[in-house]
């Protein structure tokens, strides 16, 4: 088993920045492919952003690209998101996910946390 804890959500104006954080405990993780999911309200949740935790290329949903960055601290076992230049369409909750490499489907999931972008 892995959990998945999110933090650092809020409420913030159009343009502003976020810092998400994903602390995962429970199983060493070097195995593993952290990503980073939204759903807003009526929609279905969507891919955001992926990162292999052994190091690697990351992944963007093209409506991210060049405004958010995966990355992650071996260290605290922590994956964050930093979203900058937000939009009221980025609101929504963010959840944090893993998966092991050698699969497609995310096992593990974060309880989430809500990211409101005012305009």
């Amino acid at each position: 088993q892995v959990q998945l804890v999110e933090s650092g959500g809020g409420l913030v104006q159009a343009g502003g920045s976020l810092r998400l954080s994903c602390t995962a405990s429970g199983r060493t993780l070097s195995r593993y492919i952290m990503g980073w999911f939204r759903q807003a309200p009526g929609k279905e949740r969507e891919f955001v952003a992926a990162l292999p935790w052994s190091g690697g290329s990351t992944y963007y949903a093209n409506s991210v690209k060049g405004r958010f960055t995966i990355s992650r601290d071996n260290a605290n076992n922590t994956v964050y998101l930093q979203m900058n230049s937000l939009k009221p369409e980025d609101t929504a909750v963010y959840y944090c996910a893993a998966r092991i490499i050698t699969t497609s489907k995310y096992d593990f999931w974060g309880q989430g946390t809500q990211v409101t972008v005012s305009s």
